[in-house]
């Protein structure tokens, strides 16, 4: 029995992208693919302030970056790398932390003199108070 490709003209362009990389050994396509993702980020919002929770394990606090500028919250991590001399010789070493940088937007509403930060169990929570005047507080409406 013979097979026989056939080449379909209108194939999508992720499938594409998928086959182009398919190649490629599979520690540089991991190596690319944490270079483009960024870490993780969940963000809520409370009538007080708005809470920013990111994924970032196994990582030193001191080694994360926060600041505001501009109206921007920009948070990065750079893993500052030690020469290790050593007489061990790595076979194969499949994980790394890489170095990532996140931007937000904030505006009027965020005292930015009162951010929190606090690095705990692989996350990196970012607590971001609103200003009085945008807290808006329940009210009861009378029903006629």
């Amino acid at each position: 029995m013979t097979f026989v490709k056939v080449n379909q003209p209108a194939r999508q362009f992720g499938t594409m992208l998928d086959n182009l990389f398919q190649d490629i050994p599979s520690f540089i396509g991991r190596e690319v693919s944490q270079a483009i993702q960024p870490a993780p980020v969940n963000i809520a919002e409370t009538a007080e302030a708005y809470h920013l929770e990111l994924n970032a394990p196994g990582r030193n606090k001191e080694d994360f970056k926060v600041t505001v500028e501009n109206g921007l919250l920009t948070i990065s991590y750079e893993q500052k790398e030690e020469e290790k001399v050593s007489e061990i010789k790595s076979v194969r070493k499949e994980f790394s932390l890489p170095s990532f940088k996140r931007t937000f937007t904030v505006d009027e509403k965020i005292e930015t003199n009162n951010i929190q930060a606090k690095y705990e169990n692989g996350l990196l929570k970012l607590y971001l108070p609103k200003k009085e005047a945008v807290k808006v507080q329940p009210q009861a409406i009378a029903i006629q």
